[in-house]
């Protein structure tokens, strides 16, 4: 995992010098890469989703703070793995599971990715089928941001293709935190905090799930979990300034003794 994952990691400052340029550009209202809003005929929609999709990935991905969020997760990620705290953390779990078999197994499916689009799926049919507009544009926002995390996620586990805890292959990241924070990424950016918390919560729960199973190291969930937490905002905010309880999340670069690189919350008042 370490070299392959240091040289994704090395790849990324040359996206993020990229979408510098890629951002200054001004938006074109009649861009064809604008998104498509859902029409409630599954046929047509499920045509032009594709096309939709990757141009959200571009949108994600060409934007030099999501960039930043995502190398640093990376470098967190690098650093819990070389320090061997993933291993001091599995082993502590193994030896103190906390959760009972049922809640187990429950939040496994409610965490998995599968189950997500099915939920954003019928959601869909029932909007369609109520002419509830409304409803209809957020499940098709839904479905495209889980594409876009769960495209990711697998390409990323494909390149990596290290081991869990318990001996399954594909590990980093950890898909159903990245579902699951999606989700709860969205919702937030549809409902607010009230809903937006508490699904916080829940995709924070499978992602302990995750560990305390031994089904995921602790640097997969890391990842897992601000990569579902990126693409959910960018894609559901559509361009929208990323935001943690009403501050706006900023890369934060500080020269001090060399550099010292984190995150920073502003707002204003």
């Amino acid at each position: 995992m370490k070299m392959k994952l240091k040289i994704i990691l090395l790849i990324l400052p040359f996206l993020l010098f990229n979408s510098y340029v890629y951002s200054a550009e001004p938006n074109d209202v009649n861009d064809p890469n604008a998104p498509i809003r859902a029409t409630g005929n599954f046929w047509q929609d499920a045509k032009v989703f594709p096309k939709t999709a990757f141009s959200d990935a571009q949108k994600t991905y060409f934007n030099s703070n999501n960039l930043i969020l995502i190398l640093m997760a990376g470098g967190g990620s690098i650093a819990l793995h070389d320090s061997h705290a993933d291993d001091k953390i599995a082993d502590n779990f193994k030896d103190h599971r906390s959760l009972p078999h049922d809640l187990d197994n429950f939040t496994d499916i409610a965490g998995n990715p599968g189950i997500h689009f099915a939920a954003t799926g019928i959601w869909y049919l029932m909007a369609a089928n109520k002419k509830d507009d409304v409803g209809l544009q957020r499940s098709w926002v839904m479905a495209r941001a889980l594409a876009v995390t769960g495209a990711t996620t697998l390409i990323l586990k494909g390149i990596v293709e290290n081991d869990t805890p318990n001996g399954k292959s594909w590990a980093w990241p950890s898909g159903h935190t990245a579902s699951s924070f999606c989700v709860a990424s969205v919702l937030d950016e549809f409902y607010g905090p009230k809903v937006g918390i508490p699904a916080y919560l829940l995709a924070g729960f499978v992602g302990y799930r995750m560990m305390d199973s031994g089904d995921h190291w602790a640097s997969d969930v890391l990842f897992g979990g601000v990569l579902g937490y990126v693409v959910g905002h960018a894609v559901a905010g559509e361009n929208k300034k990323l935001e943690l309880a009403g501050f706006e999340i900023l890369p934060l670069i500080a020269p001090h003794r060399g550099s010292a690189t984190g995150i920073m919350l502003a707002k204003e008042f």
